[in-house]
This record gives C-alpha cells, structure tokens and sequence, in this order.
C-alpha cells in the first residue's frame, strides 16, 4: 500500500509504536515522546472510526485531515530520526529534542481546537443520514487519499548561482518523477518495483544500461517512491560505489544500516564482519548500490538474509549474482523528441516556427541516450539556424566506426564542448581532475579556476553558471547558503560520470608529457606506469591530480613539472609522504589535499613546505594538521588557507607556529569541522591582513581570543554551529570594516556583546538557532548601516522594534536547518 494512500490512523499506529520506542531509550525526546503517546491514543479511536464509517468528509473536514496526516507523517520520520540517532552526536539529538516539542505542541492544539468537535459532529450526523448509500461510499473509500506527503528536495539558490542551482532542482524533480522520459521510463519503474517490494525471493537484484541511459535517475525514482517507502518502513541506504570505491567503508555502512546499530565512524572496523554472518533479526532494509564496476567489489558487498534487498545499478549485468536484472532500453523517438525539446526549448515539443526537420536530424543524431539529448539539446537553447544545421552535420560526421554506445555518447557530446568559449571549455577539462562521484568544494574549483585562467571571481561564476546551464555540472547547496556572504563551502559540484569520462578523454588526447593537465582517471595503488615510462622529459601540465592510498617514500618517483600551478592530492590512507617532486614544482600556487578515508591522515615530508613562495591557497581535507618545519620560509603570496574536518592537536599554537611570520599576507583563514579545535591561538589576532575569518562547525570551541578587535580589516566573521561557544568578545566592536558576523546554530551563545554598536559598517546577522539569546543590545539602533538580520521568531519582534529606527532593515524569521550531508562523504 502507497504512503499516499495510508489513512491517518494508520500513520498514528506506525508512530504511537516508534515512540514507544523511543520512551523506552534514554534520550533527550522521552518526556515529549511520552506527551506524545498521551495525545496519538486520544486521536487513535477518533481517526478510526472515521476510517471505517466510510464516510465521504466535506472538502473543510477532509483539509482538516489532511493536515493532520500531513503532521503525523512528519513526526513519523521525526521518530525514525530520533531512534537511529547515535547518542554521541549531541548537538543533532538536541536539534531533534526541540523539533519533537513542537511537533507535541502542535498535535496539542490540534487536539485542543475545533477539529475532533467538528469532525465527530459531522460524522456522528452523516453515519445516520447514509445508512442507504453506505455500499457506495465504501467503495470510493478505497481510492481516498488523504495526506499526500512532501516532495523530496527543495528549491535552493545563491546570487548569480540562484538560478542555476533552481533550474538544476527543478529539472532533478522533473527527471525524478519521469515526467520527461515517457511511457518506457514509467514501464522500467514498474518492473524494477516489482523486483524490489513484489517478489521476496529476489534477494539482489538489479539495473543496467550504458552510460548516460537513465539508470541512477530510476534508482533514485525508486528510492523516493512511496510505496518503496512504506514497504521498507524507510530503511533505504543509497551508496555510490564507482570505480575506485573504498570497500572497508561502504561494507560498514550497509553493516549499520542493516543491523540498525550505531558506531563511531572512525574507529569502526569490519574486518571482522563478513557477509556471512548472521543476525537474529533484520528489518525490511533496501541497500542501492549504484554505478558498480567489478564483480569482485560487489561480492565483497553483497548479503543475503530475509527482508534485506540490494538493488545494484551498473553498466555490466553480473547475471553470476544477480537473481534478476531490469535491462534499461534507449528512449522511444517520442520520448527522444520529449526530453531534447524539454532541454533545448523549455517545452515538451518543438515549439511553432521552428525548421521541425532540422531539430528531428539532431534528435535523430542522439540515438535514443538521454544524456546526451539532455546535454546537446542544452548548448543549442537559443541559438541560430546556422549553428543548429552545423551541430547536424558535425553529429552525423561524429559517427564512429566502433559500435561502442560508450564511444557514440562521448563523440556526440564532444559536439556540447567544441562550441563553448575557449575558457569555458578549459574550465570544464579542469573538473576531471576530482574523482569521480565526489563533490567537488565550489571554494577549490574557484580557485583553480582564478589561479590558472586569470580570471577574476565574477568571471569564474559565470562560468560556473554557464556550464550548469548547458547541463555539464550540478550545483548542490546547502540550505544555509542564500546570498553574497555565504561560503563557497555552503555549495558543492557534482557531474554524472559520463561527463567526466568526456572530459578526461579530452583532456588526453595529446602526448603524456605536453598535456595541459595530468589525471590519473581513478585511484591506483601508485604512480601509473605510463607516467613511469615518461619521466625521462619535463612534464608541461599545469594541472597535477593524483588519487592513490597510502603513499610513502619509495613509492613516488622522480618527476620534473617545471610549469606546474595546481597540485590536487586524492587519497585514501592513514599516513601520507608528500611527493618529493614538489621541489620541482618553482610555479605552484595551489596545493590541495583530500583524504577519503574514515580517519584523518598524518602527513610526511613537511620539508616540501620550505620551497613554497609562490603558494597562494592551501586546502587541507580530513588531516591532521602538520606543524611546519622551523626552516619553512614565509609564505608571502599564500592568501587563503582552508582546514576542512581535520585534526587540529594545537598545531597552531603561538608556541609552534607563528603565523603572523609564516602567513604575512593571509586575507582567508577556514576551519571547518575541526577536532580538538578547543581555543583559537591569540596569534590569529595578530593576522592584520584577514578579511575574511570562519569557525564553523567546531563542537569543541569553547572560547574566542579576547583580542579579535586587532583584526582591523576583517569583513566576514562566521563562528556558526559551535555549540560550546558561550560568548563573544568584547573586542569584536572594535571591527569598524565588519560587514558580516554568523553565529547561527550557536545553542548555548547567550548573548550579543553591547560593544557590537561599535560594528558601524555591520550589513547582516544571522543568529538563527541561538536560543539562549533573548535581548538584543540596548544599542542595537545605532548599527545604522544594518540591512539584514536572520534570526528566530523568539527575538524577531525586538529586530521589529529596531527597525523602525534603521532605514531599510529586512527581518528574515528562519526556518529550523538542520544538515548532516557532509557525513556522506
């Protein structure tokens, strides 16, 4: 049975169960768990019976119910997140602790109001007047449906990006309801639905088709339909396991889901766990694999007990595991012709006036992938009939001699590449340098963009933008980002891995040694041997990427880059040695290093930081921070430094690394998810040239330093989500240039300093989610240049007050935002 279909009280059941589950857990929602059992049993018989009066409600009544269902479904999955909620994971648990008061408070006025009086009147009234037609109403009982639940996803947007990042929302809801890929799409998701909740003795099953046909956009339509939903009571683990998979992790990941137990994520080990081991009990759990490679990998991550089902996704059938595969066909001409004009038009068919003839060739030329409608139709949006009949013939003459469908969609997208602007197109090339299935930090990609191209940021969003807007990337946001002040953080890029395929077979299509950027197209356990076999001669790239495990000394070898500027380390490893051809390096100007393992990375050979004067940006991912060598030279071009979930361990101590020496021009300072991040170093006070200072997500900060007000020049302040954090210092309102400050999701701030009216070019504030803080300053009114303030509605209406008194002040309430994506990865 359909979620959409389910009866409230069905909905009340399943939840009255779930919380008394999790009255019985000691956790922070047990008093409110146990209000709510009081409040769901009173509804319990109400709802009842007017789910077996057969009783056709009036539209009001009916609305009334709706938004009761509507509310009861949302506390189921509020449940579910309450009880697979590790207790480690304090700020989350308190974070669901004040979502299920409200749900208890609202379920109470529900309760308290007119509904259960006026609902009861009308039904005790209609089951005595429709004795007659009773026969009749049960039958259109049946097709009621009363709650139909909220979309998956929402809308985001940023500046200039807003648009891009709608359209690519808009256009997944779209896809994901197959909308655009017609009747063949909708006959796929039958079967596959039939595999995955019809036939209990399909244990793994799957779905295959080249690349570009569809298959993740059916797995995911299949993850977010209802009745999947329901049959699975919302187990569903989607997991992208790609080429160069870590298989420790993803093995772990299908052990907490299918055990319904909770780890702590670096210390995990499985070596003991073994897809033979068995459990006494286990729920009904959907596990997706998606974009499978090696039978060898799948076999590591297959299991086998009543009620667990794996749906594998992959361009290879394995018919040696699976007990049943759904063959995904290319799309009818119809279908084509759907989705290119959707992509080229903004419509589902060729609109009038325009040559039907022409656009049927290049339809025609597509072959039926949807990728490639989807991205061809994209660079022809609101072009001439000239570059329409040109893109025509260059489709035909693209035809390859291989009858490859793999080698056909990469000639016929080649087409969507050759007719971009020479720096649009190189900023595309340069994305293959990320693994694939990854986000890739929208601050990194920025970088590089304005390292290598010389290009300001404005131009580098625009054509960020413009390869969005002809389907070459996604832009993913979290829901916090909304305008000018947001961090490049905030929003991530993704790209389907056909994409990437294509920029990397352009990217090597020239001699190893004078390509413009060497890839290594997937982790390796070291250096490729063709890069081996070449390292006789200089290369010329100026884009290194290298994804490998662990690294030590041996095993790197000697290699000469004279003109390298951006140096991407991918990696998977506890311990790493830096590469010793860094010397040879005298251009760098962007190093970044990433680690995708499930413990943060020591790294080795710090001697290569001592040969660095032309560095400009320092990422540094899931590692523990280095202490540089005492002979390191001032690093006098590096602007930006980003710590990303790294281990810290006082690594920035005044006493071991003075960084006012070592980073005298630093205008970017980020650490982001840091551990053991307990006090920032006085020193940070004395980085005079900072414009821009972000602490966010940092559990363990308790205190800033008191002499932040040195920081003269600082414009952008972000301390959000530091739950520990309880106050500001004083010294902040000596910041005159302070445009910005983020405090939001500080749970335990408890107060703005009065020194803050000392702020006077302050533009924003976003304190929402501080709940401790109650008053604003007295003097809030003289922050003359304020224009916006986000903040909760307990606060809001003394912003009101303010307002009246500061000319074009907007007050934004937020909505609660709560995100833990970046677990994903």
């Amino acid at each position: 049975m359909a979620v959409t279909d389910f009866f409230a009280g069905e909905i009340a059941t399943e939840l009255l169960k779930m919380l008394i589950a999790i009255s019985r857990k000691a956790c922070l929602c047990k008093s409110t768990a146990d209000d709510l059992i009081s409040s769901i049993e009173q509804l319990l018989p109400i709802i009842q019976e007017i789910k077996y009066s057969g009783v056709e409600l009036q539209s009001t009544r009916q609305r009334q119910l709706d938004d009761l269902s509507e509310m009861l479904r949302g506390g189921l999955e509020l449940a579910g997140k309450v009880l697979n909620s590790g207790r480690w994971n304090v700020y989350k648990n308190l974070q669901l602790a004040r979502r299920m008061e409200k749900l208890e408070k609202r379920v109470s006025r529900f309760i308290q109001g007119p509904m259960q009086a006026h609902v009861l009147a009308d039904v005790h009234h209609m089951r005595f007047e429709s004795a007659g037609r009773f026969d009749r109403l049960e039958r259109q009982l049946g097709s009621m449906k009363i709650g139909v639940g909220p979309e998956i996803g929402e809308g985001v947007g940023w500046l200039d990006l807003e648009g891009a990042v709608k359209r690519v929302d808009e256009e997944a809801r779209l896809e994901g309801s197959l909308v655009n890929l017609g009747a063949g799409m909708e006959f796929g998701k039958r079967k596959v639905k039939e595999m995955v909740i019809g036939r209990d003795s399909l244990g793994v099953v799957g779905i295959c088709g080249i690349g570009g046909s569809g298959k993740t956009t059916l797995a995911g339509e299949i993850c977010r339909d209802a009745e999947v939903h329901s049959y699975f009571n919302n187990r569903i683990l989607f997991e992208t396991v790609s080429q160069s998979p870590d298989v420790e992790q993803l093995r772990l990941k299908i052990r907490r889901m299918v055990s319904g137990t909770s780890f702590n994520g670096g210390t995990d080990t499985v070596s003991q766990w073994s897809p033979e081991c068995e459990w006494k009990y286990v729920a009904r759990t959907l596990v997706v694999l998606d974009d499978v490679w090696s039978l060898t990998v799948l076999e590591q991550l297959l299991f086998r007990y009543p009620g667990c089902k794996i749906l594998v996704v992959s361009r290879f059938k394995f018919p040696s595991v699976l007990n049943c595969t759904y063959e995904l066909d290319l799309l009818r001409e119809d279908e084509a012709m759907s989705l290119f004009c959707h992509s080229a038009f903004g419509m589902k068919s060729i609109p009038p006036g325009t040559n039907v003839k022409l656009v049927t060739q290049v339809v025609d030329e597509c072959k039926g992938l949807p990728l490639a409608l989807k991205v061809v139709g994209a660079s022809l949006r609101d072009q001439p009939e000239m570059i329409w009949s040109s893109a025509k013939s260059r489709l035909s003459r693209g035809q390859p001699i291989s009858e490859s469908h793999e080698i056909q969609l990469l000639e016929r997208m080649k087409l969507s590449i050759d007719c971009l602007p020479e720096k649009v197109r190189e900023c595309f090339l340069d994305l293959g340098a990320f693994p694939e299935d990854k986000k890739i930090p929208l601050d990194v990609l920025i970088n590089i963009w304005v390292e290598i191209h010389d290009i300001p940021e404005a131009e580098a969003f625009a054509i960020l933008v413009e390869l969005s807007n002809k389907n070459l990337l996604n832009l993913v946001k979290d829901a916090r980002a909304g305008d000018m002040y947001s961090s490049y953080y905030d929003i991530s890029v993704s790209q389907h891995d056909v994409l990437r395929d294509l920029a990397l077979h352009l990217s090597n299509s020239a001699d190893i040694n004078q390509r413009r950027r060497l890839l290594m197209p997937r982790r390796e356990t070291g250096i490729p041997k063709e890069w081996e076999r070449n390292i006789d001669r200089p290369f010329n790239a100026q884009i290194l990427s290298v994804h490998t495990g662990e690294m030590r000394e041996m095993d790197w070898c000697s290699m000469d880059f004279p003109k390298a500027e951006v140096l991407i380390l991918n990696f998977a490893s506890s311990e790493f040695f830096l590469p010793p051809f860094i010397a040879s390096m005298p251009k760098l100007r962007a190093l970044i290093l990433i680690n995708y393992s499930t413990s943060n990375a020591v790294i080795h050979n710090l001697s290569a930081f001592t040969n660095m004067s032309n560095l400009r940006s320092l990422w540094f991912e899931k590692v523990v921070v280095p202490r540089l060598p005492e002979t390191t030279v001032p690093l006098k071009n590096l602007r930006k430094i980003s710590l990303v979930l790294c281990k810290m361990n006082n690594s920035l101590d005044g006493s071991v690394l003075d960084m006012p020496h070592l980073f005298p021009c630093l205008s970017e300072l980020t650490m982001d998810h840091c551990i053991n991040l307990n006090e920032l170093p006085s020193s940070i006070c004395r980085l005079y040239t900072l414009t821009s200072f972000s602490v966010t997500n940092c559990d363990s900060l308790v205190e800033l330093p008191a002499d932040m007000g040195r920081l003269s020049y600082l414009q952008i302040l972000r301390i959000y989500a530091c739950p520990n954090l309880k106050k500001l210092p004083p010294g902040i309102g000596n910041l005159l240039w302070l445009k910005y400050i983020d405090i939001s999701q500080c749970v335990n701030l408890g107060y703005l300093p009065e020194s803050i009216v000392g702020c006077s070019s302050l533009e924003k504030i976003d304190m929402r989610e501080c709940p401790h803080i109650k008053n604003l300053p007295r003097s809030a009114g003289s922050l003359r240049s304020l224009r916006r303030v986000i903040c909760d509605d307990q606060v809001s209406w003394q912003w009101q007050q303010i307002a009246k008194v500061i000319p074009d002040l907007h007050i934004q309430v937020a909505e609660e935002c709560f995100n833990l994506d970046w677990l994903v990865e």
